[in-house]
């Protein structure tokens, strides 16, 4: 491999531009840290999974190689452009058009179907978890990354605490139990970022991100009594700052969906916002059990469109000849090498 560039660094590993000098090609190598073994293998296995779909097919980024270099674990991937939080940065978080926003959702739904197909939960959605797959020449297309943190629905214990804070369910904050729902809650958030260009609620603290939701619930409400009867009253932010130690902030972000649909001043396009902001509501459904599903999502009036010059909703390809779509024993193999090479248990996985 020639020398790296770097493209980031996480947690548990960085990722490194390379050229493959077989094949004059360029690819996205993640690089495991030392002692962070346990995190490449449960990546390596959310990569299993994935490979029982068509990477291209459900928006999902490609793995072509896996190997260890000097005891670190190196999962090679396809070479992707700049993540939606790059972009959006760089255009200061202007938002996107309602025709961008709906080619982003149309794919984000594809991955979330997807991953219901297999029970995996992504459980790490954020703005720098989803890639432009080339800006300039197939603008909006996009990919789901990092499997870092992703696991088989009936393996996530009640009262994980997943997700960025920005974009934590609100089950999540009430150590609920979970499932792939919990997904579809943080692309909604992604959508609504999007159409705003700010987060729609507080994010510095969960009490914030309660109040703004206006959910009951003990751990951040105080009980009280009026006329004879208990009640339950949302502390204030100084009695939240009281039994916690920090200080929390008196800020509400967005107080309505509705009120989202006055920043778009483009009146052609207010039918289509206004399917936006009720697609919005349905994915950021508080009540898990009543958040609308992936299939049902791709089904709603939003993406059912006549043929317009600026619907930007890209052709998704089908398999590819020879793909293996799932079903029955599958170990992934990149370019002759099996994920058994590097972790021992990936042969019987």
């Amino acid at each position: 491999l020639d020398q790296p560039w770097f493209l980031g660094e996480g947690t548990f590993g960085k990722v490194a531009k390379c050229k493959n000098l077989s094949t004059n090609k360029e690819v996205a190598i993640k690089i495991i840290k030392n002692g962070f073994d346990n995190a490449g293998e449960k990546e390596l296995k959310g990569l299993i999974e994935i490979s029982k779909l068509d990477a291209d097919k459900y928006n999902l980024v490609k793995c072509v190689d896996v190997f260890r270099y000097k005891s670190h674990v190196c999962i090679v991937f396809e070479i992707l452009d700049q993540s939606l939080y790059d972009f959006l940065e760089d255009r200061t978080f202007r938002p996107l058009f309602v025709q961008e926003i709906r080619a982003v959702a149309w794919q984000l739904l594809i991955a979330l179907k997807g991953l219901k197909r297999i029970n995996l939960v992504h459980c790490d959605i954020k703005l720098d978890n989803i890639m432009l797959v080339n800006q300039d020449s197939k603008p909006f297309r996009v990919k789901l990354i990092d499997f870092g943190l992703a696991s088989k629905t009936k393996d996530i214990p009640t009262g994980t605490r997943l997700q960025n804070i920005c974009f934590r369910a609100p089950e999540v904050i009430l150590g609920l139990p979970l499932d792939e729902r919990l997904d579809m809650w943080t692309v909604g958030y992604v959508l609504a970022l999007l159409y705003t260009g700010f987060y729609i609620h507080p994010w510095d603290s969960e009490y914030n991100i309660i109040r703004a939701l206006g959910l009951y619930t003990n751990k951040f409400f105080t009980r009280t009594e009026e006329d004879s009867k208990v009640v339950w009253k949302l502390d204030t932010p100084e009695q939240q700052s009281k039994k916690t130690g920090n200080q929390v902030k008196d800020k509400v972000n967005c107080r309505s969906f509705d009120d989202l649909k006055n920043m778009y001043h483009d009146q052609k396009k207010m039918t289509e916002v206004e399917q936006l902001i009720d697609l919005l509501k349905q994915m950021l459904e508080v009540d898990p059990n009543k958040r609308i599903s992936p299939n049902d999502a791709l089904r709603h009036p939003f993406f059912i469109l006549e043929k317009k010059e600026d619907t930007i909703i890209p052709d998704l390809p089908g398999p590819q000849p020879g793909a293996r779509t799932g079903g029955g024993t599958h170990e992934l193999v990149c370019n002759g090498c099996h994920f058994h090479h590097v972790f021992s248990w990936a042969q019987s996985k």
